[in-house]
């Protein structure tokens, strides 16, 4: 091992007034010797996601002790999309995942640790603490936190999607308040992320299969007893990791990618994850686009079957063998390249290869019975999205949808149209002005998306946004539409009863206008003022990219 680069803040005669201020937190000559691992800790206390995360990081520590090594725990902010979920408050959900990438990168060179433990559970808190591993180079970890446990309501699991979609059917006159109400006390036991394959446990699954997380960690639930094994053992990898100098950009190239956009395609995960690999790459200068996630997932098939579309809940993964399970069937199958290396030293097929899958198991199919032929995204292009968008298609059975666009100018608008029964079969619900820029911070519309599916109509319905979904969004949903509105996109100009045609085997969207037509409302057209002019927002919006990017904060050129 080479000197540690802890040692140009602990070590010498000049080191001596910071290692006085070391050691009035407890800190020992000894201690500071040693390799100093950061701890990066996104607990708060405003969800469940993250709640039990403080406790992990003292079994993260006592891990890297026992492996020689000293821990400095420190934090960073989390935003929970379903508690702020419909309401402006959700407009710093995707915001924070870059703030949080920067606040990890600004500790982590200014305290030049050794290594890295994030620790991580809501949505944003996963990719944003990659995003910062790759930009410091240093070797590190992710330890996601843990699905929560699923509710139960007469003898059926519950997720937080229920509660939305119930919300719907209520307001559909479908369920009574008592029944809502039952809903909502039942769905969410205690600490952990949202329970299905949703954004939390896509990524989750996503850091396994790129490498950056231990396989085998994942999807143990973050109330379970193991999970304090868990991170025990990551405080020890990470020591190794240190150890041989195996950094985040050792593992994470370009094959990696394709490796974890085949996890997100097979299992069914977010339409998040778009936007989370596109910003993982740039930080890792890897060259990828929104068009290879259509490729990855016209070639892996749907495997494993989980809400929102599905049957099981995320912790039935660990029940069934956990996401090293997955992984053997992608090796097997030659979705992924099982040589592609992992922050243990080991290769994918390697860690997957001491997977044990629990006979009878119904969660993950064998490769010669998939649930689809191909994977859960597809990439949609055409006259509404001339940069792309993305939707989901599990569980959805039709092939597209042609209808009158029903245009909203924000979430809440479309939100009271759907409760108050405006919307009618056939419709493609457009919701604009909610993108990156627009809303600003792309807003998940799961309020929308549940009341639809709640009040019947997820199968007559679809819905277009230049904003994007939870990963417990179901339904013909798309969202991503880039450009937005906000930058002068072509859903900018569609209007009230224009129809608009969306082609799943195509790979298209299209406004049946005329080019002429688009054209001469687009000259007359100008951007809406922006609704933030200092402070964070106003920050993000001079900085992000557009979604077919990744909705990254980025330099001027």
């Amino acid at each position: 091992m080479t000197q540690l680069k802890s040692y140009t803040i602990t070590q010498g005669r000049d080191r001596a007034p910071a290692r006085s201020m070391l050691k009035a937190v407890g800190y020992t000559d000894e201690d500071l010797k040693k390799p100093i691992i950061g701890i990066a800790n996104t607990w708060i206390e405003t969800m469940p996601c993250n709640f039990k995360l403080r406790d992990l990081a003292e079994k993260v520590k006592q891990g890297v002790r026992a492996a020689g090594g000293t821990p400095m725990e420190f934090n960073t902010i989390a935003i929970s999309d379903g508690v702020t979920m419909g309401t402006e408050g959700m407009k710093a959900s995707l915001v924070s995942r870059d703030v949080i990438a920067d606040s990890i990168e600004l500790v982590g060179r200014g305290h030049m640790f050794d290594g890295i433990v994030a620790l991580v559970a809501c949505d944003k808190t996963i990719p944003g603490a990659a995003m910062a591993l790759l930009r410091l180079n240093v070797p590190s970890l992710v330890l996601y936190g843990g699905s929560i446990m699923p509710g139960k309501l007469n003898g059926k699991d519950l997720t937080i999607q229920d509660v939305f979609e119930a919300v719907g059917a209520n307001a559909a006159g479908k369920i009574s308040d008592a029944e809502l109400l039952a809903v909502e006390n039942a769905a969410c036991p205690g600490a952990g992320a949202c329970g299905g394959q949703f954004t939390a446990n896509t990524m989750a699954t996503v850091m396994e299969i790129i490498g950056l997380s231990p396989m085998g960690t994942a999807s143990v639930p973050q109330v379970d007893e193991r999970k304090n094994d868990v991170a025990f053992r990551c405080g020890q990898i990470i020591m190794d990791a240190v150890k041989n100098d195996l950094k985040p950009r050792d593992i994470v190239d370009r094959q990696a990618f394709d490796n974890a956009i085949a996890s997100v395609a097979a299992t069914g995960g977010s339409t998040n994850a778009v936007l989370h690999l596109l910003a993982m790459a740039r930080e890792a200068e890897v060259d990828l686009k929104i068009d290879d996630f259509q490729t990855i997932s016209n070639r892996t098939p749907l495997l494993v079957d989980l809400k929102p579309a599905g049957r099981f809940v995320a912790v039935d993964v660990d029940k069934a063998g956990g996401i090293g399970v997955i992984a053997q069937r992608l090796a097997d199958g030659g979705y992924v390249d099982g040589s592609s290396k992992t922050i243990t030293g080991k290769t994918i097929a390697e860690e997957a290869a001491l997977a044990k899958e629990t006979a009878g198991q119904e969660v993950i199919r064998a490769l010669d019975n998939p649930i689809k032929k191909s994977g859960g995204l597809v990439i949609l292009r055409g006259s509404l999205a001339p940069e792309g968008c993305v939707i989901k298609v599990t569980g959805i059975a039709r092939k597209g949808q042609r209808g009158p666009a029903r245009v909203f100018d924000c979430e809440e608008n479309a939100m009271q149209a759907v409760l108050r029964g405006g919307i009618k079969p056939n419709d493609v619900v457009v919701i604009r002005y909610e993108g990156p820029r627009g809303g600003p911070g792309m807003r998940e519309m799961l309020g929308v998306t549940g009341a639809i599916v709640g009040a019947g109509l997820s199968d007559t319905v679809a819905m277009v946004t230049d904003g994007r979904f939870s990963g417990a969004t179901r339904g013909f949903m798309v969202g991503h539409v880039a450009p937005e509105a906000q930058n002068g996109g072509p859903i900018a100009a569609v209007h009230e009863g224009d129809i608009i045609s969306i082609d799943i085997e195509n790979q298209t969207i299209n406004l049946e206008i005329d080019p002429a037509v688009l054209k001469e409302r687009m000259a007359s057209w100008a951007a809406p003022k922006l609704r933030y002019t200092s402070g964070v927002f106003a920050k993000y919006v001079a900085l992000v990219s557009s979604a077919s990017e990744g909705a990254v904060t980025s330099w001027p050129e």
